[in-house]
């Protein structure tokens, strides 16, 4: 059940043992190992009555699940943007409601039979039936528990990681943001509404929806038929032209501060993603309606792309455009040939980009 060993840093006689699955030592404070040996069958049998005051552990309330994540989560409270302390809470607090169905109660209880169970377990309500999460967020909540038990690693509370050998679901390409045919954008533009010009804009600049949200007057340039936009996802800023259609119905006249969507337009991510929820879903309405494939708002930075393929612009320059390609986040990084790229832009097949002066509900 145990052992007794020397080590070569010390003259005592130091006692190991495996408990649940995780080796634990203590040094028996004693030279003579025959009186060594009087407190290995000691602890031994206090191992065994589940007496861990010897250990220390008792001692320790933080290795105690509930106790630890209280802990965690003050210490990554100061230390991480308060919108991705939502994220780490909204994962520790799920998990925590699975350790507890488990029977799961101390950090070092915590192995990767359950990390994998936790992670299979993940579901999400959509259109009132429960579906799993993507493999894309199992990803994410095995990322948070990794780097929870990686802190508890370091307060000495548990030796090694579990989640190293949790198994993730392979991830699968998915074909939900898939090309708009031209039915589809037909169908869009027919019935957008005050979504109209904030469709055409994802539509006639291939940018992400989150990026189009952010967009204020300040970023169009009207003499050089410009856009000027950090782009989030690469963190660099870009330079880019904006189609005659477009910038044609923008008002000169607006403050730099002005949000070209408002309705939209948030200083944080969180808010604004809420807020893309509701062009998102009326666009999925309309094409549901008419028994159209699912598609999503990142459909038209695909379709944009597509477009700028079929009218025969290299892969290279649409890579610039679509501010894919490489470069530093100090550096504005601009087409080579502007006017040559806005004459593409240009060609881009028009539907409806009548502007509203109302937003949907």
């Amino acid at each position: 059940m145990s052992t007794l060993y020397k080590r070569k840093d010390s003259t005592y006689w130091w006692w190991s043992a495996v408990h649940k699955g995780r080796r634990v030592a203590q040094s028996t404070k004693m030279t003579n190992k025959k009186l060594a040996n009087k407190i290995k069958d000691h602890w031994d049998l206090s191992l065994i009555m589940g007496d861990l005051e010897f250990l220390g552990l008792s001692k320790h309330t933080s290795a105690l699940v509930s106790d630890f994540l209280k802990q965690y989560l003050i210490f990554v409270g100061n230390r991480k943007e308060p919108e991705a302390l939502l994220m780490t809470k909204g994962v520790m607090n799920r998990f925590k409601i699975y350790l507890d169905s488990q029977e799961v109660y101390r950090v070092d209880e915590i192995n990767v039979k359950v990390i994998n169970g936790y992670i299979d377990s993940l579901t999400k309500i959509v259109e009132n039936k429960e579906i799993p999460v993507s493999p894309k967020t199992k990803k994410n909540h095995l990322q948070e528990i990794s780097l929870m038990l990686e802190q508890a690693i370091n307060e000495e509370i548990i030796q090694s990681n579990p989640s190293n050998k949790a198994v993730l679901p392979k991830m699968v390409k998915s074909n939900l943001h898939r090309l708009l045919e031209p039915i589809d954008l037909q169908i869009i533009f027919d019935d957008a509404g005050s979504w109209s010009f904030y469709y055409a804009f994802l539509y006639h600049t291939g940018l992400r929806a989150g990026d189009v949200a952010f967009l204020t007057y300040g970023n169009i340039d009207f003499k050089r038929k410009a856009i000027t936009s950090f782009i989030r996802k690469s963190r660099r800023i870009h330079e880019f032209p904006i189609a005659d259609v477009l910038i044609n119905q923008l008002d000169r006249k607006k403050g730099k501060d002005i949000p070209l969507f408002p309705e939209v337009y948030a200083e944080t991510k969180r808010k604004m993603n809420d807020n893309l929820k509701k062009p998102r879903k009326f666009m999925q309405a309309l094409l549901r309606i008419k028994e159209r494939p699912h598609a999503t708002l990142h459909s038209f930075r695909h379709t944009f792309n597509n477009s700028l393929r079929d009218l025969g612009l290299s892969i290279e320059d649409r890579q610039v455009l679509l501010a894919q390609a490489s470069s530093s986040v100090n550096k504005i990084y601009t087409h080579p040939n502007l006017d040559l790229a806005r004459q593409y832009v240009n060609r881009v097949k028009p539907y409806s980009t009548k502007r509203s002066q109302n937003v949907a509900d």
